[in-house]
């Protein structure tokens, strides 16, 4: 059977007493999680559910949260993970679309659930123990799945049309797994802080639901705070972590006024943007045992199709790694025509851990694909030893005076500033060029910076017409849960 509860039940009769999950104080063993799902699943089963049947979630981190994934998968049914920051035409959409026969939430976000039509509200008790949503239920047998069936919906952020429902298999779920097991040496000995929202393949799976399939333990947090994960790294001795950006930089800030051990870290993926090779040695010198991990991965692949090797970070500074053992890369032109190394096009990858598609969207699904391989929308170029670079997104491309700008470069040349804390450039219509640069910047607290100097610096070291024509400063920038700026926000301001 190749339910996610197999390797749990594996875990629960080999290494029963071993500490699967730590939540809210609580610190649940591989036994106790596998009699939670059977239990779960039994109650999932008494509401109807079964083989085929899509399970929602509107909910926040919690042991709940793993325990409903893997119980929905025990029936046979499918999960459903829903971004818990929508609103609720957004949640009554994504739940229709998928068919959703049953939405759990829990009861704070109560409001954002109620255009469901098969809703039960979950309370802290039932967060921290799922057995609690149906005491009295008979626990329910395992139903058999096979590699090519469903295990996850998972909608992606719309930009101009409705979310897309990108379907994941088993097969690719336990792909994905094994090619981080691969690159990362996963054992039942690691320790991973898990304080990204698991709604989102970052938490969840890089490499997050892994280091549960080699028997070695979560550390959730509800919600993310510096000093909750600082703390919980020194209390659990925790060893790795997923963060988004914005969550590294919130601990380097606080990291140095802290008092606390550790040096139990050693490593951390990031992702969303390429890592200024100044965050990287921030990183070292607060972490002094632990690596910065560069990576590049998507809904669609189940996250981490790239990860930067131990010891090349500052020689490959700017890139996101090589591909994974079953990944293959490749850039392509507007045609779909394959470019050699050093050439910028359209990043495309294939491999077993890849979606076959969108869920009801065929049209989608077949504009997403040159042949087998996956069209990310994304640009970048390869190197002569596959090192991947990105520099940008296909619509976040300027084109100014019939001339190409990748924002990223700008953005680069920008964060060197020292009293920059985050940049993001955007081209902006203008009547004569087309479209101009424009920067919005975070500045550092207690610095200035006007135009006049952002455009010198950025004139010394790129083409003039590449130097942004206009400063918005901001208090923050916004972002999506895996730390991505949303660009399409700061179009929006620029145009309102």
């Amino acid at each position: 059977m190749i339910n996610l509860s197999s390797f749990i039940g594996f875990h629960a009769s080999h290494t029963p007493q071993r500490i699967a999950i730590v939540f809210g104080g609580e610190r649940i063993s591989y036994a106790v999680l596998f009699q939670r799902v059977v239990h779960t699943a039994g109650w999932l089963a008494s509401r109807g559910i079964g083989p085929g049947d899509v399970v929602a979630v509107l909910m926040k981190n919690s042991a709940a949260f793993i325990e409903i994934a893997i119980a929905v998968g025990h029936v046979g049914a499918v999960f459903l993970p829903i971004n818990f920051r929508l609103s609720a035409d957004e949640v009554g959409y994504i739940v229709g679309d998928a068919g959703a026969k049953l939405l759990i939430a829990d009861e704070e976000l109560a409001t954002a659930a109620t255009l469901a039509p098969n809703l039960v509200l979950i309370d802290a008790a039932a967060q921290s123990d799922s057995t609690r949503l149906g005491p009295d239920v008979t626990p329910a047998a395992r139903v058999a799945r096979l590699p090519s069936d469903l295990f996850r919906l998972m909608y992606t952020s719309g930009t101009t049309d409705r979310p897309k429902g990108v379907m994941h298999s088993y097969e690719n779920f336990y792909w994905k797994c094994s090619d981080h097991v691969l690159a990362l040496g996963l054992t039942a000995e690691n320790r991973l802080l898990v304080t990204g929202p698991l709604y989102h393949v970052g938490a969840f799976d890089l490499p997050g639901m892994a280091v549960l399939w080699v028997g070695g333990m979560l550390c959730i947090l509800r919600d993310f705070s510096a000093d909750a994960a600082l703390s919980a790294i020194a209390r659990e001795q925790l060893d790795s972590a997923w963060l988004a950006p914005v969550m590294t930089s919130a601990m380097l800030a606080a990291a140095p006024a802290s008092s606390l051990d550790l040096t139990s870290l050693r490593w951390v993926i990031g992702g969303g943007e390429r890592t200024p090779e100044a965050r990287i040695r921030s990183f070292t010198e607060s972490f002094p045992n632990a690596r910065y991990i560069d990576a590049y991965g998507l809904t669609e692949t189940c996250s981490g199709d790239t990860l930067m090797e131990a010891g090349r970070e500052i020689e490959k500074i700017g890139s996101v790694g090589r591909a994974l053992a079953h990944v293959e890369i490749a850039i392509r032109d507007e045609h779909g025509e394959p470019l050699p190394a050093g050439q910028i096009g359209e990043i495309c990858l294939r491999g077993p851990k890849i979606t076959k598609g969108y869920w009801n969207d065929p049209a989608k699904t077949e504009a997403a694909f040159y042949d087998d391989w996956f069209r990310s929308g994304d640009m970048g170029y390869l190197d002569s030893e596959g090192f991947l670079f990105l520099t940008d997104r296909m619509k976040d491309m300027i084109i100014s005076g019939g001339e190409n700008i990748a924002s990223s470069e700008v953005e680069r040349v920008i964060f060197e500033l020292p009293q920059v804390r985050e940049v993001a450039v955007i081209g902006a219509p203008d009547e004569r060029w087309g479209e101009r640069p424009v920067a919005f910047v975070v500045l550092e607290p207690g610095t200035v910076l006007s135009l006049d100097a952002l455009a010198a610096h950025c004139r010394a070291k790129l083409a003039a017409f590449k130097a942004p024509r206009d400063l918005v400063l901001r208090e923050s920038l916004p972002r999506n849960p895996s730390g991505k700026i949303l660009k399409r926000l700061l179009r929006d301001e620029l145009r309102s």
